[in-house]
């Protein structure tokens, strides 16, 4: 291995110590080995550092923040720090199969712009089944905005982005860094606001590479937040979008924060921002009513049920070495 090392791993993490070892080793344990691991602990926390240090590998780093100041600052302090020439993000709470770096680094190489972000798609597993997401790659000259958002059935994952899927060149992660008070979307802010840099593109490898552990009852480094402060980011962020990605991000995933409020006047304050900025499609109306009608637990069966019977149909495939659960 190099003495500098190529890509570095950065883990934000706090009070998760069996989580975050279970995070590093799947990353130490890459088939591309010429790493560095920066585990950034949110705050003091004894019981992570010694798990850590037990794991005694010349790979790892550990930087102990001295206050809680959520996941996006432990990302951006971690990139500060950084050695690589790339920089790949790992959730805690998240595992990698052997060969991500591997793939997502020989895809780069294809890159026709100086500053790729490389993803890939996911296994999204919850305690009822697993799924790969996303359900389809860009098609050829398709606004990444609305590759990321809009919608082709009446469930999300057509085009998505989190945060372990994430490697991009660090000096891009520096310029553009995550926003620090962001609740919810991180990724997705940062994404579109790195796509909006000059020598930007988003490349998805179609092999699922990571594991999304989702459904689960425990505490997250992002936690839930009102919908009013999302609301505020997606019309501060207008010019991030096309009409028709704005529109979708408002109807469905904006919806969906406040549809818990079962107010009249926040659905028709939703609505009207959509139609007068953006340009919804029909399936966008059906998404917003779907979201303002049926109960949270009532969409996530139903979708369960469709995305398992479109599998079952070969319809979503998953290959074959991680067709089975894995850990």
């Amino acid at each position: 291995m190099s003495a500098i090392p190529e890509v570095s791993v950065v883990i934000p993490t706090h009070s998760r110590p069996e989580l975050v070892v279970r995070a590093v080793r799947g990353a130490l344990a890459q088939t591309f080995d010429n790493i560095e691991v920066i585990v950034v602990v949110d705050g003091p926390d004894d019981a992570t550092v010694a798990a850590l240090g037990a794991l005694r590998d010349r790979r790892l780093r550990t930087i102990v923040l001295p206050g809680q100041g959520g996941a996006p600052n432990a990302r951006n302090t971690g990139v500060r720090v950084a050695q690589g020439r790339w920089t790949a993000m790992l959730d805690d709470d998240d595992e990698w199969l052997p060969e991500k770096l591997a793939v997502q680094l020989e895809l780069a190489k294809s890159a026709r712009v100086p500053l790729p972000i490389v993803t890939s798609r996911l296994i999204n597993r919850t305690p009822r089944a697993d799924f790969v997401m996303p359900r389809r790659l860009p098609d050829p000259g398709e606004p990444r905005s609305e590759y990321l958002t809009v919608r082709r059935g009446l469930f999300h994952g057509d085009g998505f982005v989190q945060t372990s899927m994430i490697m991009a060149p660090t000096e891009l992660l520096r310029r553009v860094p995550f926003t620090v008070g962001l609740p919810r979307l991180q990724e997705l802010d940062w994404t579109l606001r790195a796509l909006a840099e000059e020598g930007v593109d988003l490349l998805v490898a179609p092999e699922p590479l990571v594991i999304w552990h989702t459904d689960e009852d425990r505490p997250r480094l992002s936690l839930a937040s009102p919908w009013e402060r999302m609301f505020d980011w997606s019309r501060r962020n207008r010019s991030l979008f096309t009409p028709r990605a704005y529109a979708a991000v408002t109807l469905a995933v904006i919806s969906s924060m406040a549809a818990s409020t079962g107010s009249f006047r926040v659905f028709r304050s939703l609505l009207r921002e959509a139609r007068t900025h953006g340009r919804p499609g029909f399936l966008d109306y059906v998404t917003f009513l779907q979201v303002w009608l049926l109960p949270p637990t009532l969409r996530a069966t139903l979708r369960d049920r469709v995305l398992r019977r479109r599998r079952s149909a070969g319809r979503e495939p998953v290959p074959a070495r991680v067709a089975a659960p894995v850990g």
